[in-house]
């Protein structure tokens, strides 16, 4: 049976992260600083057993996708070594290129994929990223950061700060931005239990936390954590890559197709889908702590009766894609 955390105890985490965040802090969360030690402790030994098996850098996938007319839409990704799609050979197997191909055809268009993303990149990294991004004039950004924030010393806040940086820039370019969150690190078999646990409730607590900044910052979110936690775990050998660490081939067509329909929407090129039970406008910190848990969930501000906030903070829409 998947394990499922408490809703509301990854929302008051959420928000104190945010909070810190905001201040200037660490906001360390109710894991306590104990446990962070142990897990990075953890991550640390998980790195040396899992090595460089891919080396550094993915395939190369810079070009243009889609045997269409018009003018190329101009697409970048950042973020760590989900975002280079780092352990398959083939480009058409990276995720950068599964989206252009996939925008292409919704589009009907060409898509121009520029990959600035870094393997081994933390949130703390993104700014040298954005400047490259920024250069190639983006009409969407796509991010995959938050794994390297957990299992180095990164506090969630200084990560979540960045992050929020990072979108921002890009958003004040014109750029749509869609980030996939924290992925579910519980999942990964070189880090033992009882910290694989640990992994995982913190992983979740920072993809919470990454939804708040993102939309505050004028993004929208995708949950990993659900997305890729229990495909991954109930199968390994198919979802992982040989170092059992990296997704494969099979694993970043999974992260992909969850992403592009939110890459779509934010290109105004996807139908608004009507929301179901428990969907639709909710207050931010609610919103994140579910889509933390929720296959596919994507988060993105909205207005009620006009306004864009409300008692308990900044109104998003929740929507459980299906995948």
């Amino acid at each position: 049976m998947r394990e499922v955390i408490w809703t509301p105890g990854v929302a008051r985490a959420a928000r104190r992260i945010a909070a810190a965040a905001a201040l200037g802090g660490g906001g360390l969360t109710a894991l306590g600083v104990t446990a962070y030690g142990l897990l990075i402790a953890e991550g640390l030994l998980a790195r040396r057993v899992i090595g460089q098996p891919h080396g550094m850098d993915g395939p190369a996938a810079d070009g243009v996708y889609g045997d269409f007319p018009g003018e190329p839409i101009t697409m970048v990704m950042l973020g760590d070594s989900t975002s280079v799609g780092l352990g398959v050979t083939d480009p058409a197997q990276t995720p950068g290129v599964l989206l252009a191909q996939g925008l292409a055809v919704v589009a009907e268009r060409p898509v121009r994929l520029c990959v600035v993303g870094k393997s081994g990149a933390t949130s703390a990294e993104l700014r040298p990223q954005v400047d490259r991004a920024l250069r190639e004039r983006p009409d969407v950004a796509v991010i995959f950061v938050g794994a390297n924030d957990v299992t180095t010393q990164t506090p969630p806040a200084v990560a979540v700060r960045h992050l929020a940086k990072a979108v921002r820039r890009l958003r004040e370019a014109g750029a749509e931005v869609v980030v996939g969150t924290c992925p579910d690190l519980g999942t990964i078999r070189p880090i033992a239990q009882p910290l694989r646990w640990v992994a995982r409730r913190w992983s979740r607590q920072l993809a919470a936390a990454q939804t708040v900044a993102v939309v505050e910052a004028g993004g929208r979110t995708v949950a990993f954590a659900d997305i890729l936690g229990p495909e991954f775990d109930a199968n390994p050998g198919e979802m992982f890559g040989p170092d059992q660490y990296h997704p494969s081939s099979q694993g970043y067509a999974q992260a992909a197709y969850a992403v592009l329909p939110s890459v779509c929407a934010a290109l105004g090129l996807w139908p608004k889908p009507r929301p179901e039970r428990g969907e639709g406008p909710q207050p931010i910190y609610l919103a994140a702590a579910t889509a933390a848990e929720t296959s596919g969930a994507e988060v993105t501000a909205t207005r009620v009766e006009g306004r864009a906030t409300g008692p308990y903070g900044r109104w998003v829409t929740l929507l459980r894609r299906r995948l």
